[in-house]
């Protein structure tokens, strides 16, 4: 088979507005904006007025919505630093919402064709993917479209191509699960064409096409749990009650069809700083300059590090937001908790053992010349082993006569891409209807199954797991940004009619983990989420449609 899919170019549309506040004093700047990014605006804004790096810093805390809209430090946090530093006083610069279209990135529109090659068993021999994509004539602004088409299932004979076309508009964006899940549609389309043809259940050729390693890097996976994915998918989902037949299920004159797709996404770490601090009182502070755009970060991390002084997450502070803190990747691409995590642990479990250390060499310490492979802490107490007498943070540091202790660490996956293949993995399931009078789709319900290795705060998993299903409603059935071709204005550049989802949009959904964790990628055992949960729901061969939504 040979399909061709045109999607749309779509813009960011987060409540909350760019905004940055930028203040000077004695030759040294502070902004406030809104960054996914602290350390790369401060690189960006220091090159761009020609001051050094460390005279500039950025503060970010909470970022709000951002989904990659806030990345790159872009032309309005420049200004608002020039305008201060011109004006002798501070400067706040708000964009408007049609500013915000033509100010900032988007996900570019892309035409591709994907072809497949088969046997009558469902066995993928061959697999062609082509893509074109647009970007700016300044910058080329390209995305990971291949990795997913190549990777995902095990087909001997792959091709593909990316080109890029040059057009006069602003750079492209990262958006909300980057260059992969706009692939991901195509495949996964061509995939469920492919079982209905052959008349294979759409899980039952995904199973026979699994892979047994990575067939890019050839390296061995260091989990991959699809298998677990689609079982619990299935089950709760009631996947075997579905009617494989087009048209075979209505509701007065809407057509019902069920559908699934596999979702995955790379696990990005990256190497960060982290620096922990045990003061007088028994609280700790871990510091990094990452953001927090809403995932639950902050706690997640505090968790974290709890877990490694172990003390209650109460007596645990996080600092973040502030490029004068460690250094810290973007707060994007699914990189945060496996990377600022296992940062966190590390500098945490470097204190801990500092602290320890001053136990056991201490002769007033009830932990003097104890093994310290086997002292415990929990709740700030240090404990030899099983039982015993116990010493404390506090009174390590009050004897010590310190304020306080302190540790910094960097984390990175050094050489562990090298020898590994760590992704996150997903099977997502929708249930839709079709009015094919007025080719209206509608999501029913979605469920969803995730393999992201170990859980930290499953509350937040699950939230973050059901607003990427939200914003995979929005790209699937919604969003398209229309351009006048004549001079290249957007047309809806506001959201009275660039349409997102909203509660009418959103009916039953739900989301669960697979219990597991992935000790070869991280030392905390996380894989990335971010990103996988914006798969895009898809038309079900089950609804009689073979062409995507109209603005997909």
């Amino acid at each position: 088979m040979d399909l061709e899919f045109t999607i749309s170019r779509e813009n960011h549309n987060p409540i909350e507005l760019p905004s940055t506040i930028a203040r000077w004093e004695g030759g040294k700047l502070t902004l406030w904006d809104k960054s996914q990014w602290v350390q790369g605006a401060a690189r960006t804004v220091a090159g761009a007025l020609g001051v050094p790096e460390q005279d500039v810093r950025v503060h970010s805390e909470y970022v709000g919505g951002g989904f990659g809209s806030a990345i790159r430090a872009y032309d309005h946090v420049v200004l608002a630093a020039f305008a201060a530093r011109r004006a002798g006083r501070p400067v706040k610069v708000v964009l408007s919402r049609r500013q915000f279209y033509y100010g900032t990135g988007y996900r570019p529109a892309r035409r591709q064709r994907l072809a497949l090659g088969a046997g009558a068993t469902g066995r993928i021999e061959s697999l062609i993917y082509e893509v074109r994509t647009e970007t700016s004539r300044y910058e080329q602004y390209e995305e990971g479209l291949t990795d997913l088409p190549k990777f995902l299932y095990g087909v001997p004979h792959t091709r593909t191509r990316y080109r890029l076309t040059a057009i006069d508009a602003q750079s492209p964006a990262s958006m909300r699960g980057p260059g992969v899940v706009s692939s991901a549609f195509a495949l996964e389309t061509a995939v469920d064409q492919l079982a209905h043809d052959l008349g294979i259940d759409p899980i039952e050729l995904r199973l026979r096409n699994e892979p047994t390693r990575d067939e890019v890097t050839r390296l061995p996976f260091s989990t991959r749990r699809l298998r677990e994915c689609y079982d619990l998918g299935a089950r709760r989902f009631g996947w075997s009650r579905r009617s494989p037949a087009p048209g075979g299920r209505t509701d007065g004159d809407l057509l019902i069809g069920t559908g699934m797709a596999t979702a995955s996404y790379h696990n990005n770490r990256r190497q960060v700083g982290s620096r922990a601090r045990v003061d007088a009182d028994g609280t700790a502070t871990v510091a990094t300059a990452t953001s927090d755009m809403g995932p639950g970060t902050t706690t997640s991390v505090m968790q974290v590090a709890a877990d490694a002084l172990g003390l209650p997450a109460r007596q645990v502070t996080f600092r973040l937001g502030d490029s004068a803190h460690p250094l810290a990747p973007p707060h994007a691409g699914a990189t945060t908790m496996a990377s600022v995590g296992s940062a966190a642990h590390t500098s945490c479990t470097a204190l801990r053992n500092k602290f320890i250390a001053l136990a056991v060499a201490d002769p007033a310490s009830p932990l003097y010349r104890a093994d310290p492979a086997k002292v415990a802490v929990r709740d700030g107490r240090l404990t030899p082993g099983q039982g015993g007498a116990a010493d404390s943070y506090r009174e390590i540091l009050r004897r010590a006569g310190l304020p306080g202790l302190e540790a910094t660490a960097t984390w990175g996956p050094g050489d562990a891409d090298e020898r590994i293949s760590s992704y996150g993995y997903g099977a997502v399931f929708a249930e839709v209807s079709v009015d094919p009078l007025l080719g209206l789709v509608r999501i029913r319900r979605m469920f969803a199954a995730y393999d992201v290795g170990r859980v930290i705060n499953p509350k937040l998993a699950h939230s973050q797991a059901v607003g990427g299903m939200v914003g995979g409603i929005g790209m699937a059935l919604l969003e398209a940004t229309v351009t006048d071709h004549r001079d290249g204005r957007i047309v809806n550049a506001g959201l009275a009619d660039y349409l997102v989802p909203v509660n009418a949009d959103v009916p039953e959904l739900d989301a669960a983990f697979i219990d597991t964790e992935d000790p070869l990628a991280d030392p905390i055992g996380v894989k990335g989420l971010g990103e996988i949960p914006s798969w895009e729901s898809r038309p079900p061969s089950g609804t009689r449609c073979s062409t995507p939504p109209a603005n997909a």
